[in-house]
């Protein structure tokens, strides 16, 4: 404990002295720009144990050196009270840079470098909706059951269901890593608990400033309008965090894990003896970030499968008579502004041209504190936002956000955590349908335990 705490009060001394003692006559080779530590560094900026380096930067322009490293890794062993998470990080961090946070002055134990190789991430998650529907444009489907069929009036229904989730990360060496996620869904309404099943499982390796990235993965693309799922295949992301990212997909996408609309026409098609769940995927998107503009990009998804031709709307040609008909061209755009610390408006745009109807979506949330940047490490977080969403039912297959396709109107949200780790979400929204113009109102909460 002593030792512990001699350490500590010398790494904290160390940092105001090291930068005039040291840099003058510097005799530590430069971090190679792909080493894992630029990550680690950056994940412990993002959870607040450091600053980063000098004036509140990583000096994201060129290589750092190995004794500039280990300052920021002095920093971090200096901090109390931090995660489990974390602290295996640093552990790390001062295993790999020992001999120069010696030389700082500040002693290490004998640290396996690689006693965390594989890293475990998790939560629970509670989930609560009340939904209604003055009438049901088609069969509605909630927590995997149907709920109402096409044309049932005074639809009502409601959601219990919790959300197990484990995400393991698998160090293979610097460049490489293996990572996954394990789901197991419970309905509270009926007493069933699904089992732990693998969800997403994929290779991901970088070097410089490229990631490949092959298996299951999260489709990583204009999640808000297009997707909040995964897909089957191959992607490469090329760029600066603070400048422009390019990111490419391609591979096979499931149909079945697709909205009310996609289920619906998966039905029809079978029903007509067309069995094509799975699409052919690919897509192309830009972002970049740059002052008060954040989250700043535009996108392109092709996706092909004749199962599209039986979305309500899609399009009056029957199948085969027309190729587009088994097409999605979606084009996508986004865009967050900071007015000032407190306040940020965010837009999202998405148009299929291959469909006839319902081919736009369209979001604009204007959002109050920490609502954009919301952080669950920092306790007594909350924000607020009020957002005006049609959500064109023909151009995303998972939209992220909880108001159901084919409906239009405002949704107001409040987010908080009362505690560290842990955020709850409450949100009411109401508008109209798409199809038939009928009332739409939802009503939906969440709880969350992150690990």
């Amino acid at each position: 404990m002593k030792k512990s705490l001699v350490s500590t009060f010398t790494a904290a001394m160390v940092i105001g002295a090291a930068g005039t003692t040291f840099a003058a006559a510097n005799p530590f080779s430069d971090v190679p720009a792909d080493h894992w530590a630029y990550d680690a560094v950056t994940q412990l900026a993002a959870d607040g144990v450091i600053e980063g380096y000098g004036n509140s930067t990583f000096k994201g322009d060129r290589s750092i050196t190995r004794y500039e490293m280990a300052q920021m890794v002095a920093k971090a062993m200096a901090k109390q009270n931090v995660g489990g998470t974390d602290k295996a990080l640093i552990d790390k961090l001062a295993a790999e840079f020992a001999d120069e946070l010696n030389n700082l002055g500040v002693r290490v134990a004998q640290l396996e470098k690689n006693a965390d190789k594989v890293q475990w991430h998790g939560m629970l998650r509670y989930d609560y909706g009340s939904l209604r529907y003055d009438k049901a444009p088609i069969d509605l489907y909630v927590n995997g059951g149907k709920v109402a069929q096409k044309g049932d009036t005074k639809v009502r229904a409601n959601n219990n269901s919790t959300t197990f989730r484990l995400e393991p990360i698998a160090e293979v060496n610097d460049h490489w890593k293996v990572r996954a996620r394990l789901d197991a869904y419970g309905n509270m309404k009926n007493d069933f608990q699904d089992t732990l099943g693998l969800k997403r499982l994929w290779a991901e390796g970088r070097y410089g400033n490229t990631t490949w990235k092959f298996g299951r993965m999260p489709v990583g693309i204009d999640m808000d309008i297009m997707f909040d799922t995964h897909f089957s295949g191959a992607q490469v992301a090329f760029g600066k965090k603070k400048g422009l990212i390019t990111t490419i997909n391609a591979g096979r996408f499931t149909l079945s894990s697709g909205n009310e609309y996609f289920r619906y026409a998966k039905d029809w098609a079978e029903k007509k003896g067309v069995k094509d769940a799975t699409a052919s995927y690919q897509a192309i998107g830009l972002n970049v970030s740059a002052g008060k503009w954040t989250n700043t990009g535009v996108a392109y998804h092709h996706l092909d499968s004749d199962d599209f031709g039986f979305l309500p709307g899609y399009g009056k040609a029957a199948i085969g008579d027309n190729a587009h008909k088994h097409e999605m061209n979606v084009v996508t755009s986004k865009a967050t502004y900071h007015f000032n610390k407190n306040w940020t408006l965010q837009y999202n745009y998405g148009h299929n041209f291959a469909a006839e109807n319902y081919n736009d979506s369209f979001h604009y949330v204007l959002g109050y504190k920490d609502f954009e940047n919301f952080n669950t490490e920092h306790q007594g977080q909350w924000g607020a936002s009020v957002a005006y969403r049609y959500v064109g039912q023909n151009v995303g297959p998972t939209a992220t956000y909880t108001m159901d396709p084919g409906t239009k109107g405002l949704a107001l949200s409040i987010i908080g955590n009362p505690m560290k780790h842990t955020y709850t979400w409450l949100q009411y929204e109401v508008g109209k349908t798409l199809i038939g113009n009928h009332n739409y109102k939802e009503l939906f909460g969440r709880m969350e335990w992150q690990f």
